[in-house]
């Protein structure tokens, strides 16, 4: 019986995640970072470090998932080391991902099975995700020069989504890059779980983020946030 090497293992599991910068190279767009953008020099560091100690994971700028003519934009932080940076796919990989597309699952924003891995065949409705951050931060913390930068990507996505008039913001990072973007001032749309705000044509929904943390520590609860996909539905219905 022959024994499959390493490398061989590395590389199916490459291609079963669809992982790997080259992977993603036809991706790059104005509202997409190429594979090996160098605008923050030290998320650009950290990943080279990764693919050096895991050279099957996408480890590159994590893009959109979801449909650029849908209703309802979902923005979070950052990719997840072992998430969304191994995946490719946004929320795609940890726990935070098993929350939020149960939960699009349950209002109609998504269809099929959710398997944590981007093959699985799940396909989002009238939805799309992506991050304020399209790159993982050490410890998940992105620097404020690093959101300020990545700005120019979530800008990019806004204004390429013509038919949008909701934006679910996840976490307070999320929530001050997003309105930043939208040029409303911090009093016109302060941050508060479940908290709610009009931009022009656009209405604005806060949550927690609904990492395994909060969730843990009980500052989110799934019911929590299911409460705020229930409004967002509402409102799009």
């Amino acid at each position: 019986m022959t024994k499959t090497s390493t490398t061989e293992d590395k590389t199916k599991e490459s291609r079963r995640l669809g992982a790997g910068p080259a992977a993603f190279a036809a991706v790059h767009s104005d509202s997409e970072p190429g594979p090996d953008c160098p605008l923050c020099p030290r998320l650009k560091d950290y990943r080279d470090a990764n693919r050096q100690q895991h050279p099957h994971w996408f480890n590159a700028p994590v893009p959109a998932f979801g449909p650029a003519d849908a209703r309802l934009l979902i923005v979070g932080l950052a990719p997840g080391l072992q998430g969304a940076n191994r995946t490719g796919r946004p929320f795609t990989g940890d726990y935070a991902g098993d929350l939020l597309y149960g939960t699009l699952i349950e209002f109609g924003f998504a269809r099929g099975p959710y398997e944590a891995r981007p093959d699985d065949g799940l396909t989002l409705l009238d939805c799309r995700i992506g991050n304020a951050v399209r790159c993982v931060p050490p410890l998940n913390k992105p620097l404020p020069a690093e959101i300020n930068t990545c700005r120019t990507f979530l800008n990019a996505t806004l204004d390429e989504m013509k038919n949008l008039r909701a934006i679910v913001m996840l976490g307070r990072v999320s929530h001050d890059s997003t309105v930043k973007a939208l040029r409303l001032r911090a009093t016109q749309a302060p941050f508060a779980h479940g908290a709610e705000a009009q931009a022009g044509p656009l209405r604005l929904f806060d949550s927690y983020h609904c990492s395994r943390y909060n969730t843990n520590t009980g500052r989110l609860t799934p019911q929590m946030f299911r409460d705020v996909f229930a409004r967002v539905r509402d409102y799009l219905a």
